[in-house]
């Protein structure tokens, strides 16, 4: 059976000040629960964060949730997490890009501020959930325990930044809006008629702490920065940079190459070495990844015990490849059944069996096909 079954329960519904959670926090009081709402405050200086921000950033985002919950009828408060998020997501996120990865900040948002420290406060008061606007679903099985699946339209499907919950996190998780066929028209249309002004409210799909959108500059500010070379595979100078961080493998644009590769061909990120701040670019097939291995997997429900065959979800909008994996002691090791492009350490690789979330875990390394074909067999 689903969550929506399950009998009534307290529940504590974040509320960020946009529409999906609005909605949410109002299905769940409909479908019999005791709900009160509660803003996240995630900034010290709500006012340095991006207007309208999706993220529990704004002074606007705290007035639009406490405007929803007061139509909705719920008890409402703001709980200050400003100084754990930045310790969890913001400095995590610099750290991670110092290092010459590529984090996700929504995935460690969810793992270390809703489902660690809001869901670890909401249980001590005496909350039985917490309710979200992620489209995702929780299936209660018959002995009792939880999975984690897809929502039921794949348009929307947030389930790879929840891949990082566990099942005792999943049994005291609601996600109303996951097991509706419903387009984000109808969703809007469903607050306007329960009376919420945030049905015309914009999503934002940026990284809600960065103000302006410029992650580079954001890096830049608290990294400083140090001229670095960017070289071709042989080694052979081809630019300068301002900074190693500002890279990402895959990218193409900005990489201020004086002159083009001898084929004509663009060039793309191909490797980041903080510890020399030297970037490598080279031909769009040598991004072909064929294997990486993977660290701190987080499981939804009972680890793998054996090697399978499942599909694997790299980015948060991205589609789907078969793989095979297995767990080694405390890594993850991942074969992809073609070549898949644009994979950086730091990611999270989130494996599905059909509809249901396995788990996810973070990429350490990668093999290439080129590195792959010169290996040793």
């Amino acid at each position: 059976m689903t969550q929506t079954s399950q009998r009534p329960l307290r529940v504590l519904a974040a509320m960020s000040g946009g529409v999906d959670s609005a909605v949410a926090a109002a299905r769940a009081v409909e479908a019999g629960h005791d709900v009160t709402g509660v803003h996240l405050a995630l900034s010290a200086n709500p006012q340095s964060f991006r207007t309208g921000a999706r993220g529990c950033c704004t002074i606007e985002d705290s007035r639009d949730a406490r405007r929803a919950a007061d139509v909705i009828g719920i008890p409402f408060y703001v709980w200050d997490l400003a100084e754990r998020f930045r310790e969890d997501v913001v400095e995590d996120f610099i750290a991670e890009y110092e290092a010459g990865r590529t984090p996700n900040p929504c995935l460690r948002c969810n793992e270390k501020i809703k489902f660690a420290a809001l869901l670890d406060k909401a249980l001590a008061l005496g909350f039985d959930a917490v309710c979200t606007g992620h489209y995702a679903t929780v299936v209660t099985l018959p002995d009792g325990g939880r999975e984690l699946h897809r929502a039921s339209d794949m348009a929307k499907d947030q389930s790879y930044v929840l891949g990082v919950l566990d099942e005792r996190q999943l049994a005291h998780a609601l996600f109303p809006l996951g097991d509706t066929l419903t387009t984000k028209d109808e969703i809007r249309a469903e607050a306007e008629r329960r009376g919420l002004a945030v049905a015309k409210k914009p999503d934002s799909h940026d990284i809600c702490f960065i103000a302006d959108g410029d992650t580079q500059g954001f890096l830049a500010s608290r990294l400083g920065t140090a001229e670095g070379d960017i070289v071709d595979e042989s080694g052979a100078k081809l630019g300068t940079h301002d900074g190693a961080f500002g890279f990402t493998i895959g990218q193409r644009k900005g990489l201020r190459i004086g002159h083009p590769a001898p084929d004509g061909k663009p060039r793309y990120v191909l490797d980041i070495s903080p510890v020399n701040n030297t970037v490598t670019v080279g031909p769009a097939d040598a991004l072909d990844v064929m294997a990486l291995t993977a660290i701190r997997p987080r499981w939804c429900g009972a680890a793998p015990t054996a090697p399978g065959t499942y599909t694997a979800q790299l980015r948060a909008h991205g589609g789907e490849t078969e793989v095979s994996a297995a767990v080694v002691g405390d890594e993850l090791r991942v074969a992809f059944a073609a070549p898949v492009r644009g994979v950086a350490p730091g990611q999270a690789i989130v494996l599905y069996d059909g509809t249901r979330v396995v788990g996810s875990a973070t990429i350490a390394t990668t093999t290439r096909r080129a590195a792959e074909a010169l290996a040793p067999r």
